[in-house]
């Protein structure tokens, strides 16, 4: 399980799975068949600083060892 604190410090979101468009990183909230929801959870100058976002919470997740993880998006 994966809680992720957006980058504005507004919300605190258990996401699904973590997926970069463009330069933003998107948590995925629910899935079903044909539909799925999502929330911006960070926006980064370049889609190469969201990538290593993502990067970050996949370190952040291999180092939990209890299966719940709690991430904070970094601001820049």
């Amino acid at each position: 399980m994966l809680w992720v604190k957006t980058q504005n410090k507004r919300s605190l979101v258990n996401v699904k799975e973590i997926t970069v468009k463009g330069k933003a990183v998107e948590g995925i909230i629910s899935r079903s068949f044909f539909v799925y929801w999502s929330r911006v959870l960070g926006e980064y100058d370049s889609h190469v600083r969201a990538l290593e976002v993502v990067e970050q919470i996949h370190k952040k997740l291999e180092h939990g060892g209890n299966g719940l993880a709690v991430f904070t998006m970094p601001d820049k």
